[in-house]
Formats: C-alpha cells, structure tokens, sequence
C-alpha cells in the first residue's frame, strides 16, 4: 500500500473520530446524540462490503488464472472483512440499544448481517477441512461467489422488500435525505474513505505476513 494512501487514512481517522465527536449534529427525535454513531457504524459496513468485493474478484481471478496469490488475496480480504462485519455489529447494537431500546430486535437488516457472518464462517470452516491447497482454493472461490451473493441478497434486497427499522429500507427515508447535513458530511466521508482504507490497509500486511510465513511466495 502506498505511503501517501497511509498518510490519508490515518489522517480521515483521526479527523472523523475526533470530529464525530466534537462537531454539533441534528437534533431529531429518538436519535439524539447517539446519530454521532453514523461516523463509525456505517463506515465500517462500507469497508466490509468493500474488501468483500475484493474477495469476490480474487476469488474470480483465482478461477481464471489458478495462481494462488489470488486465492491468498481472497481469503485475507474475506477475513478482514468479516471482522469489519463484527465490529458493524456491535456498533448497530449500541446504537439500537439507545435508539430501539434492545441490543437486538426482529429486524431483518439485522439478521440479514448476522446471517452474512455466518456464511463467511461458514466459508472458513470449508477452507479449513480441505488439506490440498489446490482443492482447496478452487472450492474456497466458488463458495466465495455463492457467499457474496447471499450477502447482497440479507444486506440489499430483502430489507428493501420488507419492513425495517433501519434507514432506507423497509420505506423509511435514507439519513442523507434528510438528516445527513452539511456539517455531518464533512466528517462522514472522510470517515467512509479512512476506514475503506484501513480495511485494505489490514488486508495488505496480513498478505505480507502470509508472504512472510510461505517461504516468500511471489504475492505482488
């Protein structure tokens, strides 16, 4: 990862944690205060999604190609990526815990992001029972595509097509339409682009140690 992308993302951090803290925010009913967790909770979805999609290219790539720098690629930006998920989850749960008053409530986006995890555990546990590498990867990125294509389905489609508590779905109106002010998108952006980062940030030191480990396979 290029230094000047390092600099960028510890300097969007820093700006949007500290600024999420600091800058004034809309005063709306229920949310009060707790709409500050819009700077943390939703960047950190935008980083899953995104180093999942790196995952899926990888993982496609592997399949065209056979070179298992690829399949090294996929499988560390899915982990990365379900541990931006968990992280995505335990914010939500705060955050419905000041606002639904529950941890967690009968929410489809909700279950549809528990669900998300447990296919990519799911794909884990598959990697893990297969010994020959090749076997294993080329299985490992089929079920790879299998598994973005249920996320996109928990996370994007069914809370569009029932009722949900969360923004923009179920009908209820999306944060940017009309809570997401002026002010807020100063820090929400950046914040969006400086965890987008760090996930691809985590991702290439855990490929470098993987590098490291192997005998110095070629990953680049």
């Amino acid at each position: 990862m290029k230094l000047y992308l390092k600099i960028i993302c510890v300097a969007f951090l820093l700006f949007s944690i500290i600024g999420g803290l600091l800058i004034p925010v809309p005063r709306l009913p229920i949310l009060h205060e707790t709409i500050r967790n819009l700077f943390y909770h939703v960047p950190m979805w935008f980083s899953m999604i995104a180093v999942l999609i790196a995952s899926l290219y990888y993982s496609i790539k592997y399949l065209g190609s056979n070179e298992m720098r690829y399949d090294v690629l996929a499988e560390e930006s899915a982990k990365v990526g379900v541990m931006f998920g968990i992280l995505g989850l335990i914010t939500g749960s705060i955050w419905a815990k000041n606002t639904w008053g529950a941890w967690w409530t009968n929410d489809v986006k909700l279950n549809g992001a528990a669900a998300t995890m447990l296919v990519y555990f799911a794909y884990f546990l598959l990697r893990n029972s297969l010994d020959d590498e090749y076997k294993r990867a080329r299985i490992a990125a089929v079920y790879s595509i299998f598994a973005f294509a249920l996320m996109a389905v928990f996370i994007f489609i069914l809370p569009r097509l029932t009722d949900s508590l969360h923004p923009g779905n179920g009908g209820n109106p999306a944060f940017a339409k009309y809570d997401l002010d002026s002010t807020m998108r100063i820090v929400f952006y950046p914040a969006v682009i400086g965890w987008t980062l760090l996930a691809a940030w985590i991702v290439n030191i855990r490929v470098r140690i993987h590098k490291i480990q192997n005998h110095f396979l070629d990953l680049e």
